[in-house]
C-alpha cells in the first residue's frame, strides 16, 4: 500500500477513505461489535440484559454505544415495545445476517485454531461451533 501511495500520491489515500471495506472494517473492528453480531446471529432476538449476560464482561455503556453504531450502520435492528417495564429487543437486519455469513469462516477458523476459545464462548456459540467442526 505504501508503494501505491508513493506512485499515485493522494489518490491512494482518497481510495482508502471511500473504500466500502474500510468503512465496514471501522465498524466491526470495534472490540465488541464482532461478538455482538455473532451472538445476535446465534440467538435471533435478544434483550439488552440477555446480551450483557451472553457476552460476559461488556459494560452496559459499551454495549449501548456499540448497538447504536451497529443500528446506525443498518446491521442491527432495535424493536421497542410500549410496555412497563420497557422492553427492547435487538436482532440482525438482512445486512447484518449477510455480514455474519461473511465472517463465519473467520469464526470457524478461530474455533479450530484454539481450544481455549471454546471456553470463552457462550453455550450458544459453543454449540454452533461444535456443529461446524
Amino acid at each position: 500500500m505504501q508503494k501505491e501511495s508513493v506512485i499515485k500520491g493522494g489518490a491512494a489515500i482518497e481510495h482508502l477513505q471511500t473504500c466500502p471495506v474500510s468503512g465496514i472494517m471501522d465498524v466491526i473492528s470495534k472490540k465488541w461489535a464482532f461478538l455482538i453480531i455473532s451472538e445476535l446471529g446465534n440467538c435471533g432476538k435478544l434483550r439488552f440484559n440477555c446480551l450483557i449476560e451472553q457476552l460476559g464482561g461488556i459494560s452496559p455503556k459499551t454495549l449501548s454505544d456499540t448497538l447504536k453504531i451497529l443500528n446506525k450502520e443498518g446491521l442491527v435492528s432495535k424493536e421497542s415495545f410500549n410496555e412497563i417495564p420497557p422492553r427492547v429487543e435487538y436482532s440482525l437486519t438482512s445486512d447484518g445476517e449477510e455480514l455474519r455469513k461473511a465472517i463465519m469462516p473467520l469464526l470457524e477458523w478461530a474455533t479450530k485454531r484454539s481450544s481455549s476459545s471454546k471456553e470463552k464462548c457462550s453455550l450458544e456459540c459453543q454449540d454452533k461451533a461444535d456443529t461446524l467442526t
